[in-house]
């Protein structure tokens, strides 16, 4: 049966306030953003000591903690903002066993100096991408050494956001400390989201093996191909809602067909944790309703 959890990222309070939350909320899992009000890693404040209160505190309350984030944009074109993206997510890495999760995500992000998010041309360069395959080496190194796997999350505006490009860069690092974070939102351009349930099936049929942990967000047609953020408590990763002429919204508020998401997923992963994202806290309830819904109509 697959589960479904949320980002804490999405609850801007304590980590006791969170995880109260989370439970009322009917989630039994989540992804972990380390960016409490009484604990922010970004700011620092992530020990040792505060990771294993965490750890336990999730443990305690019966929520599994089913992968870390560490997003971040390890093609910034910036030396020193790259050399720090990349140092902040190998430092999170470190601490992943500490709070009892074995899988670290993020995208590769892009080279646009602006967002980490909107598509830049130097993103499709074999320069670029022979930079990022470097960076994404080293780092897997660093996983291995700590006992996690990266979960990548590609998305179509950044270095890696194909199907093949995906496929490319599983080759070429060739580690089991790799792994992909399923989001089938990410792959949909102006171009291909007409073509909805091919584009489902090719995700499915050539990435599945990757596969580790899902995600439940939206995708529709956008009105404009600005960068598009919801004004909410939450870092920039979770205020994000599309860029280019696509938007990402919420689960249910889009075109995704997540009849033959679930069926798909079910069938190559039934256990498989779904993490819903890209909402603000008001419309938690609706978002898990409507995935609940889903997966009870599919029998998964």
């Amino acid at each position: 049966m697959i589960q479904v959890g949320i980002f804490t990222g999405y609850y801007p309070y304590s980590i006791d306030e969170t995880i109260r939350r989370v439970k009322e909320d009917g989630f039994s899992c989540v992804q972990l953003d380390v960016s409490f009000k009484d604990c922010d890693a970004v700011k620092g404040q992530l020990t040792d000591e505060k990771a294993k209160e965490i750890r336990d505190k999730f443990r305690d309350a019966g929520i599994q903690i089913v992968a870390l984030s560490a997003y971040t944009n390890f093609a910034h074109p910036d030396p020193a903002r790259r050399a720090a993206n990349i140092a902040y997510f190998k430092d999170m890495a470190r601490f992943a066993r500490r709070l009892g999760c074995g899988y670290i995500a993020s995208e590769t992000g892009t080279y646009n100096a602006e967002s980490d998010w909107v598509w830049d041309d130097r993103n499709a360069s074999e320069e670029t991408y022979g930079e990022v395959l470097a960076i994404i080496r080293d780092i897997v190194s660093c996983c291995e050494e700590n006992d996690v796997t990266f979960l990548i999350e590609n998305y179509i505006n950044n270095v890696i956001g194909s199907v093949e490009q995906i496929e490319r860069l599983f080759k070429d690092v060739g580690s089991p400390n790799l792994a992909l974070l399923c989001d089938p939102t990410n792959y949909f351009t102006g171009a291909n989201i007409g073509d909805m349930d091919a584009e489902l099936e090719k995700v499915f049929a050539r990435l599945a093996p990757y596969m580790r942990v899902a995600h439940a967000k939206d995708c529709r047609l956008a009105e404009d191909v600005s960068e598009k953020h919801a004004d909410i408590d939450a870092d920039e990763s979770h205020s994000f809602r599309g860029s280019g002429d696509v938007e990402l919204p919420a689960a249910g508020l889009g075109v995704l067909n997540y009849e033959l998401y679930a069926k798909l997923l079910a069938k190559h992963h039934p256990n498989m944790p779904l993490i819903i994202e890209h909402l603000d806290e008001g419309d938690i309830p609706r978002a898990k309703a409507f995935v609940d819904g889903v997966l009870k109509k599919m029998g998964v």
